[in-house]
């Protein structure tokens, strides 16, 4: 009799390692599994687990997404002849199926980051399951490294299985203190791969109706499409639904959707039918679509990306990993030999990222921070991860919760920042949620952050009319949000504020994202300093001020896709405590002056200024040095002596320390050091003298060294004439050196400077001050090349004096005197 005998596990490849697996779970109480699409692990891994010794409390497996975790759960419970919420059960955001004999729970991620947080000890937990960790979820990261801690502190007895497809086991397995990783190979069926790329200026939905009515031509079976979001699924479901057979299942299959809807598209069709499902990335893992022999993939997905500096997340198509087109190319595969159709050239293939990047790295991690918090925690390199938290996304975080009153300053929860804690939404929405409180403005509040985090795609750009079709179940999913929005608001409906204050509410959340009107209708300043369009036709258009929920697209261009107006009054009385005022001096280069204005802003949006007429002296020089630093230096009177004089100091500060930076871009970098300080009771460019700059450089010499510098780096050489020549330190291979040969005769030694160390290049010059040689070997030049040059110089300038012998001949100035 098989081991396995007394649990109903069906035949799959995952049979052959679950040995292994559970070996090391009984001796090491970890373990990591690799196993590739349809082998079975996420049906088999936790009934096998059931009746082993050391199992005792409940088996916890993650999910990445509730439709994985409900299909999952349903089909363990099916194979154990039992009705969901018996010996297996799941938990999701919006439903629970479990109880009092519930022993598997399936559980999001997200639910389980909670789980773990109320109760650190995991109480009645005998073994926890991450499903799909190659996702890596911000929750599953956070998940996993509280798990550990939990095991290494509280729970040794605790087991713990990390399960992917696609994952860098040993990685994995390092954190997990070398545990032993069991490996599945598998069964799959050959897939074909045929490329269709589309053309770049066509409409994706246009390029995949194509590649489906190609399909249903070409082969038999149930289709799975990739498109990257609901709007394409929407689109391409539009054109579809005009040419596709009445026979034909067409189904959409995205994250936002109800319940029942999902289980439309994953569920079997009849026998000799054929259904088309239109999915995004939900359906690359753990789902499996009975029926589904041909792949079509659009090559792209949805994924937020997080603006640090700006504060923003903003959703942003790009191509997908290879890991990803393969996972997606391997559901065609399942039961039987399939085809999959990539729409782009086979040759791009090579060139798609090789995963995708985990969320920790790319995210808003102000929740990860707020959990931290409540964890105990303020350094999350206390903590074991796969990729560290990045410092700039922490700093910010951490910056946020510090302004919202849920940190104090030394990183520990305030009274207000465990009430948003409790609260499982983002931390923005957590707080706007505890402060409408005040107002009476909670249910209001719910219903937003319901809508925020549950609506999907939005029928409307206009909150207050979504909030409108929630009131009258007019939304996809209305019951649900509402259900979620009581279950968040301790107070009633009545007397509450109505919808059309959504904007005052909304901005308790995004106090950066208040918005102003600037330039053409649809064009908006945010607070962060971001701009957002609306489209021209949107009436949200005649509003002076907006407070976006959403916005795509890049920075300079975005799209504001959700938003609810607020007037002034209120941003102005709600908001004081983050009004500036500040000094804004304008520099106008056709005059080279200054204008100033006082400005009275929320960020960077102005919402009143008057003109000054005595700004202050600061604000004046600081716009002279921005208009210089970004006009160049070229702008700044500097005297030909002044040049020369810096030439010396950059010379030398190449071949000694403790010299300051005059090269352009050090002065540029640095003028708030060297010329702010002189430019008092200065309003224009033209104010600035040379003397002024030559004051301004020599200040920052260290006067030793300044004494020093003639001795070392003279301006001038003494020719045998007399004359003071000037060094050229700023010449190319210079220093440089440049005299008329006449004033050389008798000298029999080169020039040199640096206490003779350092010869200058000789540049010598006809009587017109033409070049005649260059040399850094005078005696070997008048010993040498002399005999050519004087040959040459004789007839050109024959009143001038051309010795045989320069080494004997007086050096002159002159020409030869009339008749000689």
């Amino acid at each position: 009799m098989s081991k396995f005998d007394a649990i109903p596990l069906p035949d799959l490849p995952i049979r052959e390692a679950l040995p292994s697996l559970l070996s090391a779970l009984g001796d090491a109480g970890r373990a990591v599994l690799i196993a590739p699409p349809g082998a079975g692990k996420t049906t088999c891994v936790p009934l096998a687990c059931l009746d082993q010794p050391w199992r005792e409390g409940k088996i916890i497996m993650l999910e990445p997404r509730r439709l994985a975790a409900r299909a999952a759960a349903r089909r363990m419970a099916e194979l154990l002849g039992e009705p969901v919420g018996k010996r297996v059960g799941y938990r999701v955001r919006i439903e629970s199926r479990i109880s009092k004999d519930t022993i598997i729970e399936v559980v999001t991620e997200g639910v389980f980051a909670r789980m773990i947080v109320d109760d650190p000890g995991l109480e009645g937990v005998s073994l926890v399951l991450f499903d799909e960790f190659h996702e890596r979820s911000l929750d599953a990261d956070m998940a996993l490294a509280f798990t550990l801690e939990v095991q290494a502190a509280l729970r040794d007895d605790l087991r713990l299985v990390v399960m992917s497809a696609t994952l860098d086991g040993g990685r994995v397995a390092s954190i997990l203190d070398d545990a032993p990783i069991v490996q599945s190979m598998g069964r799959t069926f050959p897939v074909e791969t045929r490329y269709l790329p589309r053309k770049p200026q066509g409409r994706l939905e246009d390029a995949v109706t194509a590649a489906v009515m190609q399909a249903l031509e070409e082969e038999e079976g149930s289709q799975l499409v990739f498109l990257p979001g609901q709007a394409e699924i929407h689109r391409t479901e539009e054109r579809l639904a005009k040419r596709l057979p009445k026979d034909i299942l067409l189904a959409p299959l995205y994250g936002a959707m109800d319940g029942k809807a999902q289980d439309l598209a994953i569920r079997p069709v009849g026998a000799g039918k054929r259904k088309i499902v239109l999915a995004t990335s939900i359906a690359e893992t753990s789902l499996t679509i009975d029926g589904v022999r041909v792949i079509i993939d659009a090559g792209l997905v949805r994924r937020p990306r997080f603006e640090p500096n700006l504060g923003i997340s903003r959703l942003e198509t790009v191509r997908v990993s290879r890991a990803s087109a393969d996972q997606r190319q391997g559901r065609a595969g399942r039961t039987e030999p399939g085809v999959c159709y990539r729409l782009w050239d086979k040759g791009q293939t090579a060139a798609l990222p090789a995963f995708e990047p985990p969320e920790i790295l790319e995210s808003d991690l102000s929740r990860l921070v707020l959990d931290l918090a409540l964890w105990g925690e303020s350094d999350p390199t206390n903590l074991k991860w796969l990729d560290q938290p990045p410092a700039a996304g922490w700093s910010e975080a951490v910056k946020l919760l510090t302004d919202f009153g849920a940190l104090d300053d030394k990183g520990l929860l305030t009274a207000h920042g465990k009430a948003i804690a409790t609260l499982p939404l983002p931390p923005r929405l957590a707080h706007m949620l505890v402060l409408s409180r005040r107002q009476g403005g909670e249910p209001l509040a719910a219903r937003i952050a319901a809508l925020l985090t549950e609506g999907g795609r939005m029928r409307h750009n206009d909150l207050r009319r979504l909030l409108q079709d929630l009131d009258s179940n007019r939304l996809p999913r209305a019951r649900d949000i509402k259900a979620l929005a009581s279950r968040w608001s301790k107070a009633s409906g009545k007397g509450a504020i109505p919808p059309e204050e959504a904007g005052s509410i909304l901005a308790l959340a995004y106090p950066d994202r208040i918005a102003m009107r600037r330039g053409a209708a649809g064009r908006y300043l945010l607070a962060s300093g971001r701009g957002g369009v609306l489209d021209p036709e949107d009436p949200l258009n005649t509003e002076m001020f907006l407070v976006v929920a959403d916005l795509q697209g890049a920075a300079g261009n975005a799209r504001i896709t959700l938003a609810a107006p607020i007037d002034r009054k209120t941003v102005v009385d709600n908001f004081a405590d983050l009004i500036t005022q500040e000094e804004a001096v304008t520099y106008h280069r056709q005059t080279g002056t200054v204008s100033a204005k006082l400005e009275t802003r929320l960020g960077r949006i102005v919402l009143a200024e008057k003109r000054l007429k005595q700004p202050s002296p600061d604000a004046i020089s600081a716009a002279l040095i921005a208009a210089i630093r970004k006009e160049g230096l070229r702008v700044l009177p500097f005297s030909k002596e002044t040049q020369r004089w810096r030439g010396r100091i950059r010379f030398v500060a190449e071949r000694e320390e403790g010299w300051p930076d005059f090269s352009d871009a050090g002065l540029l970098e640095s003028l708030e050091d060297w010329l702010q300080p002189f430019l008092a009771g200065k309003t224009a460019l033209s104010d600035i003298t040379s003397g002024d700059l030559q004051s301004a450089l020599q200040a920052q010499v260290p006067y030793d060294r300044l004494a020093s510098l003639d001795a070392v780096l003279p301006t001038h050489f003494v020719v045998p004439t007399g004359s003071k020549i000037p060094i050229d330190y700023g010449a190319e291979n210079g220093p440089v050196l440049a005299v008329r040969v006449q004033e050389l005769f008798g000298l029999d030694s080169h020039p040199s400077i640096m206490g003779g160390k350092l010869p200058l290049l000789l540049h010598l010059l006809s009587p017109a001050h033409r070049p005649l040689q260059v040399t850094r070997d005078l005696p070997g030049f008048w010993r040498g090349s002399w005999k050519d040059v004087k040959a040459d110089m004789r007839g050109q300038y024959p009143k001038h004096v051309w010795p045989d012998d320069p080494l004997t001949t007086q050096a002159t100035r002159r020409a030869k005197p009339r008749g000689k």
